[in-house]
C-alpha cells in the first residue's frame, strides 16, 4: 500500500536519511524501530509531507505521494497521529474530533459512533477541554483524530510514550482490532518491544539514518535486540 524508494533527506549540509527503502503491507502492521534520533520521525515527515526529499518518491497506491502538497496526504486517506499528540488543549474533545472532518472524502459532518465504541471515555469526557485530559486521554483523543477521517493507512508516531500501562493495554487492542477485524493497514513508530510484538507483523530498523534491518517480528532476534535498540 505503501512504499519509499531512494529516499534521502536533509537538514541543511546533515545527510539525515539515507537511501532508505521501505514496503508496508495493505492489512498489515508495520513497526519501524530505532534509538532515539536515528530518523524515523524524519521518515514519517517526509511521508507526510512535513519536510522535503532531496531524492527519491513515495508511492501511495497508484498515487506518487511525494507529489501531493500536505495538506492532500490526509484526503487520500491517510490518519497520522504525531509524536506527542499535538492536540488543541483549549478546544473540547468534541471539536479536536471535528477538526479532521473536512478531510472525509465521503463529506460527512459527524463524528462517527465508532470512534467512541474504540474509545468510550472520549464520549464521557466530549465536552472537556483537551489540555485537562490526562496524557493517556489526550494520545486516545489524538488516535480518535486521525481516525475519523476514515483512513485506509494509519500512522502512528511513538503511541505508548509517556503513556500509563492500563492505556498502552487499550491502544494495543485498538490497533489490533483496526488492523485485523476492519482490515486498516498500520505503520507504526514504537521502542517497546513487548508492544511491538503483541501488536505488529513485520518490522524495520533504522540506524544513524539508514535501514539495518528488516523482517517478520517474530524473526527479531536478540543480536538485533542488543545492537539497535537497546538503550
Amino acid at each position: 500500500m505503501l512504499e519509499v524508494h531512494g529516499l534521502n533527506q536533509f537538514y541543511g549540509q546533515s545527510h539525515t536519511l539515507w537511501d532508505i527503502d521501505l514496503d508496508v503491507p495493505k492489512g498489515k502492521c508495520t513497526c519501524l524501530m530505532g534509538r532515539n534520533g536515528v530518523g524515523k520521525t524524519t521518515l514519517l515527515g517526509c511521508i507526510m509531507g512535513a519536510l522535503p526529499l532531496a531524492s527519491g518518491e513515495i508511492k501511495y497506491g497508484e498515487m506518487a505521494l511525494h507529489k501531493l502538497p500536505m495538506e492532500q496526504r490526509a484526503k487520500a486517506g491517510i490518519g497520522y497521529v504525531p509524536q506527542g499528540r499535538q492536540i488543541f488543549s483549549l478546544l473540547t474533545v468534541e471539536e479536536n474530533l471535528q477538526i479532521g472532518l473536512p478531510a472525509r472524502p465521503d463529506g460527512a459532518r459527524t463524528i462517527p459512533e465508532f470512534i467512541y465504541e474504540l474509545f468510550p471515555v472520549l464520549k464521557e469526557m466530549r465536552s472537556r477541554r483537551g489540555g485537562d485530559l490526562s496524557g493517556g486521554q489526550q494520545q486516545q483523543l489524538a488516535i480518535g483524530r486521525a481516525l475519523v477521517i476514515d483512513p485506509k493507512l494509519l500512522i502512528l508516531d511513538e503511541p505508548t510514550e509517556g503513556i500509563q500501562p492500563n492505556i498502552v493495554a487499550e491502544i494495543g487492542e485498538v490497533i489490533r482490532r483496526l488492523n485485523h477485524e476492519i482490515g486498516m493497514t498500520v505503520l507504526l513508530v514504537e521502542q517497546k518491544l513487548h508492544f511491538v510484538k503483541k501488536v505488529a507483523d513485520q518490522f524495520y530498523i533504522l540506524d544513524r539514518g539508514r535501514r539495518v534491518a528488516d523482517g517478520r517480528v517474530d524473526e527479531l532476534s536478540e543480536s538485533l535486540v542488543k545492537e539497535y535498540l537497546t538503550v
